[in-house]
């Protein structure tokens, strides 16, 4: 599943594609993804123009003329594409090999817009969704009325830390991926926080030091801002609409690497895995305490 990383860079992609042209057109090709698409609600956006693009944890939100917005989530395997005026395809998101027999049949939502450039909702395994609200009422939508705070955000902070965990006892890890503890992150990134800041994932955060809640803090901004600039992580293949390729997998300490040398050139130990309430865990046992 895509995390915050990913998703950021799709929105900027689809910024800089959707904007500002009118929608003349919608072809509905599967109407049954994680959630039905209902036809008088998603026929109600033509005409109108996309005003902006943002990011909400791992959803997209796209908001139109006339206080309409549209809530994406990509779910496992979903993908917008681009199709220029020219018929130019340009990726924006996770997609296995490119090919155009395979990848047509799962074009489930075409956008087609008044110069006749297209947006294509994309999705193998069909777990994504699009969703419609107000503007008024979107933040009230269920999705994103509990998210926590964005991990990028000065809200953030060790205060904010501090109060939230206290009286509490779960392990670190888990507390990370708790979408209404601090919103967008996933597994990926948990595992990479959790080792540059030097903690086992089975710390309990009642055991937790100031310092260390400092460390998870500054090492969470850091690693997502890397992550972003570098495009993502590439877990099959991810490009940006313009081409390039997300790196970050390349950038990796411990995730997906069992067995493999820890990245610290003092440490002799291989890296660990272990499942965590169902999720695969990497970390080295040497280096996080």
């Amino acid at each position: 599943m895509p995390e915050l990383p990913e998703v950021e860079v799709v929105k900027r992609s689809l910024e800089n594609s959707v904007c500002n042209s009118p929608i003349a057109g919608i072809e509905i090709n599967e109407e049954n993804l994680r959630y039905k698409v209902i036809n008088q609600e998603i026929n109600q956006i033509i005409g109108l123009k996309i005003l902006r693009v943002i990011r909400r944890s791992k959803y997209l939100l796209f908001f139109f003329t006339k206080k309409i917005v549209m809530l994406a989530h990509l779910g496992m395997t979903g993908k917008f594409f681009f199709i220029t005026k020219k018929k130019e395809k340009k990726k924006t998101s996770f997609y296995y090999n490119l090919d155009e027999t395979k990848n047509n049949k799962h074009d489930h939502i075409v956008f087609i817009f008044k110069d006749k450039s297209k947006l294509i909702y994309n999705d193998v395994r069909k777990f994504g969704f699009i969703k419609f609200d107000t503007f008024e009422k979107y933040k009230e939508n269920f999705h994103l009325k509990t998210l926590g705070p964005e991990p990028l955000e000065n809200v953030f902070n060790f205060k904010y830390f501090k109060k939230y965990i206290k009286g509490k006892n779960r392990f670190i890890k888990n507390l990370l991926m708790d979408q209404k503890f601090v919103s967008g992150l996933g597994n990926i990134y948990v595992n990479e926080i959790l080792f540059h800041s030097q903690i086992k994932p089975t710390r309990k955060i009642s055991k937790l030091k100031d310092t260390e809640i400092s460390k998870v803090i500054t090492n969470t901004k850091k690693i997502l801002k890397k992550a972003i600039k570098l495009g993502g992580s590439s877990i099959k293949d991810f490009s940006s609409s313009s081409g390039k390729a997300g790196s970050f997998q390349q950038q990796f300490s411990v995730y997906n690497k069992k067995g493999n040398n820890c990245s610290n050139a003092d440490c002799n130990k291989k890296i660990t895995k272990i499942i965590l309430c169902n999720r695969a865990s990497f970390f080295c046992k040497k280096c996080q305490k």
